[in-house]
């Protein structure tokens, strides 16, 4: 059985009664207002990923240095890039995997599957106790959960047409957010018996492994987050949406148009072929070896000692740099970037935010001989600014994405892009620990010394991505 809608005739809906799909797409079309639940929603699962991905970039510098590995100082930012890529390297692995499981069994079953995944293996990554755990946990944890390229499909399904660039960036908003959350809960949370003894024991848990706080917090999280998704509804459809289910000849005769259109909306070349797609990806890569080379670049820095140019920062510290950071990306992204978005269209807003980037960048080698209070009000606005130009970039991208395919394709589109997304973020945190210790090493150049070298190299990154956009 199978419900219409009538309005016009020529265009008539047909919802079929038991797939999960056409019930979405049926509540869609009555829908008005803002669809704040299903902001909600995307939002908590989305956060409940991200909040691992980068909360060890804080404490990583200490739990290298703790797991005395690294036989000089100048080696640490080395083996604590190969920790951060891990994660990546793992979700390389496997993306386009859970995509295609996505596209055939739904967007849910492998939502609530990598939620839980973040529950266990980030739980496991506070309890290392030497270098190769905290690598093998890390990995795991990316490896089995294929969540973001699902979820960002699922977001295009179900929103109404009018309402799908705020839900990219809902999406791109919580991840942004959970980039900079993640990281200064690590910075607050690590080494609990050393900053907040009246609390925690040295004989206790959290004593012992001090750098199990953090990741137990977010892992509480995540599970309440998987929990609920139980209740999340399905959005793939299991019928064939060329046909209509009418079994009359007048019913087939008036779909004829709409079928053909359907018909010739479901691409069936490669989507290697699909130009659009590919350009968009390509983009994609560019500026996310960018990204997670600067995450990684900024926590080493901000913890590095004043002799090799650092800031000094402890944790704490940083902590506080990205919690301000956090709470100004979410007012830019649900206030100011819709509206722009509207207006001017992503890319534009993709070129412009990266040509801005460079200029901050820049500045960040310049700041570092600053201190006191002008210190902290320096490093605050350049974060601020900088991850809002960057949240601006992967938010119009996650947009020309998921418009350059078909539903049915969805999944696949965006397991490919995470597959090559995933490798570029694997080389960012293992090259920029290589490129930060080697700058270390050269603070007496005549060209470029210390850090100077670093935001050099990042903003030829940037630059690169910015000329991409051009060609899109």
């Amino acid at each position: 059985m199978a419900a219409e809608l009538e309005t016009p005739l020529i265009n008539k809906k047909y919802y079929y009664e038991n797939c999960p799909g056409c019930k979405v797409d049926q509540h869609k079309s009555g829908q008005t207002g803002l669809p704040i639940k299903e902001l909600f929603t995307i939002w908590v699962v989305i956060l409940g990923t991200a909040l691992p991905i980068s909360s060890l970039f804080p404490f990583l510098y200490f739990m290298i240095k703790d797991f005395h590995i690294a036989k000089r100082e100048e080696d640490i930012s080395t083996y604590a890039g190969y920790v951060g890529s891990a994660f990546m390297l793992g979700r390389a692995s496997t993306s386009v995997f859970w995509g295609a499981v996505a596209d055939r069994y739904g967007r849910k079953p492998v939502i609530v599957f990598g939620t839980f995944v973040v529950v266990v293996f980030n739980t496991l990554f506070g309890l290392s106790v030497n270098f190769w755990m905290a690598i093998t946990t890390r990995f795991l944890l990316g490896f089995l959960n294929g969540l973001i390229g699902p979820i960002k499909a699922y977001a295009a399904e179900i929103f109404r047409e009018e309402y799908q660039a705020l839900g990219m960036s809902t999406i791109s908003t919580a991840w942004g957010i959970g980039l900079i959350i993640g990281p200064a809960l690590g910075g607050f949370l690590a080494q609990p018996a050393e900053k907040y003894p009246d609390v925690f024991s040295k004989d206790s848990i959290f004593g012992r492994f001090p750098y199990f706080l953090p990741c137990l917090c977010i892992s509480l999280f995540s599970l309440a987050v998987g929990i609920a998704s139980f209740w999340l509804p399905e959005t793939l459809h299991n019928h064939d949406s060329r046909m209509p289910p009418q079994s009359s000849y007048e019913a087939l005769e008036e779909a004829a148009s709409d079928t053909k259109d359907r018909n010739e909306s479901v691409p069936k070349e490669n989507l290697f072929k699909n130009w659009p797609l590919m350009s968009s990806i390509i983009l994609y890569c560019v500026f996310s070896l960018h990204d997670m080379a600067y995450t990684e670049i900024f926590s080493l820095w901000t913890v590095s000692p004043r002799k090799f140019g650092g800031l000094s920062y402890s944790t704490v510290d940083v902590g506080e740099v990205l919690s301000i950071s956090g709470f100004g990306l979410l007012v830019f992204q649900l206030s100011l970037y819709p509206l722009v978005e509207k207006y001017v269209g992503p890319i534009v807003i993709a070129r412009v935010a990266g040509v801005l980037s460079i200029p901050v960048l820049t500045s960040y080698p310049y700041i570092a001989m600053l201190s006191g209070i002008a210190l902290s009000v320096a490093i605050n606005f350049a974060s601020v600014i900088k991850n809002a130009l960057s949240i601006s970039i992967i938010t119009g991208l996650f947009i020309l994405q998921n418009k350059a395919v078909d539903q049915r394709q969805r999944g696949a589109a965006n397991g490919i892009a995470m597959t090559a997304m995933s490798i570029f973020k694997a080389i960012g945190p293992a090259g920029a620990g290589v490129l930060f210790s080697w700058a270390q090493k050269r603070l007496d150049a005549s060209i470029l010394p210390g850090d100077q070298v670093v935001f050099f190299v990042l903003n030829v990154i940037e630059a690169i991505g910015c000329a991409t956009s051009f060609i899109h």
